[in-house]
């Protein structure tokens, strides 16, 4: 299972949360940044459907693979403050 940390960070003039590098919204209060970060936490959790997906692959192949709404990451929020 993979794991997903989502971590709070000072950024443009506020404060915003952050995985593997990318930044969301600039939020004006730490608090705000904390909040968002673990409602998204939360809701990559959240089990979905299984449904059937078709996508096509770097080399222009395309492939069909079924995905099981019950695999879910594990999420964390980390707050440096």
């Amino acid at each position: 299972m993979s794991r997903i940390i989502y971590k709070i960070v000072e950024h443009d003039g506020g404060w915003a949360y952050t995985v593997d590098g990318v930044f969301s919204e600039t939020f004006r209060s730490h608090a705000a940044a904390l909040a968002a970060a673990r409602r998204v936490a939360a809701e990559q959790r959240t089990p979905g459907r299984t449904e059937v997906i078709q996508y096509e692959t770097r080399d222009g192949k395309w492939r069909v693979e079924t995905a099981s709404g019950s695999d879910r990451p594990e999420t964390d929020v980390e707050d440096s403050a």
